[in-house]
């Protein structure tokens, strides 16, 4: 088997060198212009030194930095048959009945490697990182006391003894524990419309919501005013703040419990759900760069044409990355199945990039 020969190896060391080194030098110029950016940033804050600004880039690199996978592996495949072509160490693997789909083989395991450190390893590791980088973010450069907006309005469906209600906020609080300008749509156990209850601010403690300065309209009294008024949930504050948390902020091992937790909250999963179902399906993408890195690349020099190929490989490794950013947009809003979003651009890739291989080398 060519992977456990010597030559087998050699390939093996020549994948991983050359994919490491693209993903290396993607990941200095992420860090090098997030640096340079952040300290833009930093002249409008008396917080922001020097230290704090290198140790908010080298925590928010790494999550930046893990969307260059799919470009590390196309690219560094590319380099890696280009380099083997040029000293016809190719030509002398065909001259002795090594096919492209034999020495492709330990291309595809880097690949796949790559996918299962980067899920399991690299990503709790840069979803961690990315945690720190928000807090550190907002102490060195959010003004005290503002809310935590996001441009568009918060909704949270919740359930508790009384029934299930509907939270519309416009922005969360600054500790992550309540939320601001909040209008209630609340329904009783029978799933008929109780009362609608618009807040100030409204925060969450176990068990029950404190809500402050609340106007309260039901289909059976005259609307009542209340300095403080509670209202019973079954939501804890951690899944509240979890609420908030990008998805990307949240490491491959701990999302299924977000999603569970957030499940039986009654919140939306959607996101979490695609994201997970996009990890998983990382192995598979990266093998598909391959492919599409061996379908450009394994053209003889001396045959010519080889600028265009690279081009069109690259151009094609494009076409399969914004395709999957496609997909995920699809699956985020809920038109398509998070599962099917996020493994269909993988599985589609790679049938083409097997078809394009075999029509290439196989006639």
């Amino acid at each position: 088997m060519l992977l456990v020969s010597t030559f087998g190896r050699y390939l093996t060391k020549r994948f991983a060198r050359s994919i490491l080194s693209v993903f290396g030098t993607f990941f200095f110029l992420v860090l090098t212009l997030d640096f340079v950016e952040l300290m833009r940033r930093a002249g409008d804050s008396p917080l922001a030194t020097t230290p704090k600004v290198i140790q908010l880039a080298l925590f928010r690199a790494p999550a930046v930095a893990e969307q260059i996978f799919p470009f590390a592996v196309l690219f560094g495949g590319m380099f890696a048959l280009l380099t083997l072509s040029r000293k016809l160490e190719l030509v002398v693997a065909r001259s002795v009945g090594v096919s492209a789909w034999q020495f492709l083989q330990p291309a595809a395991l880097v690949a796949v490697l790559v996918g299962l450190v980067s899920i399991m390893v690299y990503n709790p590791l840069a979803a961690e990182m990315k945690r720190r980088a928000t807090t550190l973010e907002a102490a060195i450069f959010a003004r005290a006391g503002q809310a935590a907006g996001t441009g568009q309005d918060i909704w949270i469906r919740q359930r508790s003894v009384d029934g299930q209600a509907i939270i519309r906020a416009a922005a969360a609080l600054p500790e992550g524990n309540g939320l601001s300008q909040v209008a209630i749509f609340a329904f009783n156990p029978e799933g008929g419309f109780s009362e609608r209850i618009e807040a100030r601010e409204a925060v969450l403690y176990r068990g029950y919501w404190e809500l402050t300065d609340a106007r309260v309209v039901s289909a059976t009294e005259e609307p009542q005013s209340y300095t403080t008024y509670l209202l019973a949930t079954t939501l804890e504050p951690d899944q509240l703040r979890q609420s908030f948390t990008p998805p990307d902020s949240v490491g491959f091992w701990s999302m299924p419990g977000v999603i569970e937790r957030t499940q039986r909250a009654g919140l939306d999963t959607t996101r979490y759900e695609l994201r997970y179902q996009s990890l998983m399906a990382r192995p598979l993408l990266l093998l598909a760069m391959v492919l599409v890195a061996a379908s450009v690349s394994l053209r003889f020099f001396r045959f010519g044409g080889v600028t265009k190929l690279v081009i069109g490989g690259v151009a094609a490794g494009f076409v399969l990355y914004v395709a999957t950013q496609l997909s995920e947009e699809l699956g985020a809003s809920g038109i398509v199945n998070p599962p099917v979003a996020a493994w269909l651009p993988a599985i589609v890739g790679t049938l083409l990039g097997a078809l394009a291989l075999l029509h290439q080398e196989d006639g």
